[in-house]
């Protein structure tokens, strides 16, 4: 077929004349001609339109190699038909869940040792799943065989369909720094960009052919392909998308064009949480989203996510976050898995419903079979001989049929930060303060005073320098004007630094490790510490470059509780700590006499812990003499967002039973939790009446 014969034919594209006169610019306007002839398919292969209008002098207009024009009819060519065929393939596949995942069964080991026993679980349309347990527990090895990274050693794993979109967001958020916002967004469509690419280098090889019939007959046989294959990837649709989801993230029209680089952790969050929400996954897996983003980012990450229909699967130890966001929990402990219908707060208080009722079944059990067992030694000769045999039928069945499994419960390891004394009333004073980094003023005249026995948490945004307070605290920088004082009498700092597992010596042991920091501690001390953070007897003597980030961050924690003080100060000590062990440095801190300072976006421990908040913004510092709920009440916004999350857990968390309607171990369970509850409570208040009489 000529080129002629080709620009009569209904399918490609209509080359309208082209005027070139030399000093002049040259303009190519290829369109596709729209005939009454054509199908519904081909109507809309009509608006993906490929205009091109290159101004440029003749004599400055870039010329294509025939090599290069070559590679583009070589090797840009997909079949369209088989392309179609392979798509359909894709979207078939038998599967007895209408939506999300469910795994059933599941085990996994490694090296011999049993991660995952019998893990069963589901995730559904409009459910998002929070996945509790201990570090170690198996929680992240579940999101990787949902997602086809590592095979279970038996069990299924069941999907709605065989090529269902799993998307992912971990804490390590995956940004190119050199990219633009709009770039970063654009290149998640990356089979889109290709086409789009290809595409204008055809057009402008177009360009370059005008006197080459035959090629320019190829060319544009090659351009109706890849507009083709613009229509069945909706090529059209990617710039639309990209807008429409940008100011819902939070971004103007006017920062499409700055540098991701350009913007703090929590912005690069929602740039990658962008990305992943325009592939319109199927199923969303979120592992630890909230550390290293401060707390207005995790507020807006919480409303954001409540807002979204896609089924999530969370890994999270927010015990908040969790509370906001899940509608079902399940913890895996000890490699077996059971589910509890609400939030966080709901599972606690189902966990500690079903330990009781549990516990209920197997002493009932145990008395039936020690009954049993007794009965059959007294029947076992002479005429009752029959009776005994049934017996011991009726003990076989209990046994091995039957059996009501003893609930494990862990034991709460204590821990306790050891003392040098006691400091004097001043602890830290902050005159003036003057510091920032070069442009970049982070403190101006700011004045602060620390006593004994304060409880302080420092909160504000990320980058507005809180991090950099608490290291011209103990000396790691230096003010830039006034002064910063540490209390004249017996004031010894500890200081636990945000990234502290990356300072370890990789090539000492576990042991070595906190041995060398330790004062006056002896071995057995110290390897029972390492055992209450999980570390077992044969992790011992293994090196720290071979440990995991979560047991590195263990390691330095223990590394920062043997050496005593007077001042804890601790940037951010929750990351990577798991919720049983939270809960032990919740108590530990209580107990402490001493001064702490803490940097924390974990709410739920900052509600734990403080007596005194402190918000650094605008180069300055705004002080709270009360606990966490007193900063609420005073600061107007922050309060009138946390109503608005308890409102909404309370409009969508499970109902509380009547008193008249619970089971005798539901009963017993509430009330241990309540009188837990107001045990710490007394505590908290009698801490805080005695701290005046102290000072």
């Amino acid at each position: 077929m000529d080129l002629s014969t080709k620009l009569q034919s209904p399918f490609l594209p209509r080359l309208r004349p082209i005027s070139v006169s030399p000093p002049q610019s040259l303009r190519l306007h290829l369109s596709h001609a729209k005939r009454p002839s054509f199908s519904l398919n081909r109507r809309r292969n009509s608006r993906i339109i490929a205009r091109v209008s290159v101004e440029t002098d003749t004599a400055e207009t870039a010329t294509i190699s025939t090599e290069e024009i070559e590679s583009l009819l070589s090797n840009g060519s997909i079949d369209e038909s088989s392309r179609r065929q392979n798509k359909k393939r894709s979207s078939t596949g038998a599967s007895s869940v209408s939506s999300g995942v469910r795994l059933e069964n599941i085990s996994k080991s490694y090296g011999g040792v049993a991660l995952l026993k019998d893990v069963t679980w589901e995730v559904k349309k409009g459910e998002k799943v929070g996945l509790v347990g201990v570090n170690g527990a198996g929680k992240t090895t579940q999101l990787r065989i949902i997602q086809g990274l590592e095979e279970p050693d038996s069990g299924n794993v069941v999907k709605m369909r065989d090529n269902m979109k799993i998307a992912s967001l971990s804490q390590e958020f995956e940004v190119c720094g050199t990219n633009t916002v709009r770039e970063e967004f654009l290149s998640t469509f990356k089979e889109e960009m290709e086409i789009k690419e290809r595409i204008d280098k055809v057009q402008k090889a177009l360009e370059s052919s005008v006197q080459d019939l035959e090629l320019m007959g190829r060319l544009l046989d090659e351009l109706d392909l890849l507009q083709r294959r613009a229509q069945d990837v909706n090529l059209d649709e990617v710039e639309v998308k990209v807008k429409k989801l940008m100011p819902e993230l939070g971004f103007s029209p006017e920062d499409e064009d700055r540098l991701v680089s350009s913007y703090s952790g929590g912005w690069q969050m929602r740039i990658s949480l962008g990305k992943i929400l325009l592939q319109d996954p199927d199923l969303l897996l979120l592992d630890e989203p909230t550390n290293h983003i401060d707390l207005d980012t995790i507020e807006w990450l919480e409303q954001y996510l409540a807002q979204q229909d896609v089924p999530m699967v969370i890994i999270s130890h927010d015990r908040a976050f969790l509370d906001q966001l899940c509608t079902k929990i399940v913890e895996t402990d000890l490699g077996v898995s059971r589910t509890f219908k609400g939030n966080y707060s709901e599972y606690v208080l189902q966990k500690a419903i079903w330990v009781e009722t549990q516990k209920a079944a197997w002493e009932k059990q145990q008395k039936e079979i020690d009954h049993t067992k007794d009965l059959i030694s007294r029947l076992g000769a002479g005429v009752n001989s029959g009776r005994a045999s049934s017996e011991e039928k009726k003990l076989e069945k209990l046994q091995d049929e039957g059996k009501v499994t003893k609930p494990f419960l862990r034991k709460q390891t204590k821990i306790r930060f050891p003392e040098r004394g006691q400091s004097g009333k001043t602890v830290v004073m902050l005159k003036n303060l003057e510091f920032g980094y070069g442009e970049n003023k982070l403190f101006e005249k700011t004045n602060l005073l620390v006593q004994r026995g304060e409880k302080i948490a420092i909160i504000g945004p990320n980058g507005c320098g809180k991090s950099t307070l608490l290291k011209l605290i103990v000396g790691l920088e230096k003010p830039q004007g006034g002064e910063v004082l540490l209390g004249d009498y017996n004031v010894y700092p500890n200081y636990f630094e945000q990234n502290q597992a990356e300072a370890l010596d990789l090539e000492k042991t576990v042991l070595e490790t906190v041995e060398a920091a330790a004062e006056n501690w002896r071995l057995d001390d110290i390897k029972g510490l390492l055992g209450r953070c999980n570390f077992k007897a044969d992790m011992l003597d293994r090196k720290v470059a071979v440990l995991s980030g979560g047991e590195k961050a263990r390691l330095a924690f223990c590394k920062f509780m043997v050496k005593p003080s007077t001042l804890l100060i601790l940037d951010e000590p929750t990351n990577h700590l798991d919720i049983p062990s939270k809960e032990m440095l919740e108590e530990a801190i209580c107990e402490y006499k001493g001064t702490v300072i803490t940097v924390s976006h974990d709410r739920y421990f900052i509600k734990q812990i403080v007596n005194r908040v402190i918000e650094v913004n605008n180069k300055t510092v705004q002080d709270y003499a009360g606990d966490y709920n007193y900063y609420l009440e005073k600061n107007l916004e922050a309060r009138q967002r946390d109503l608005d999350r308890e409102a909404e857990l309370e409009e969508k968390g499970p109902k509380v039973k009547a008193k008249s309607k619970m089971s005798k171990a539901e009963k017993e369970a509430r009330k241990k939790q309540k009188q837990q509850a107001f045990q710490k409570s007394q505590q908290k208040s009698k801490t805080s009446k005695n701290k005046g009489r102290w000072n």
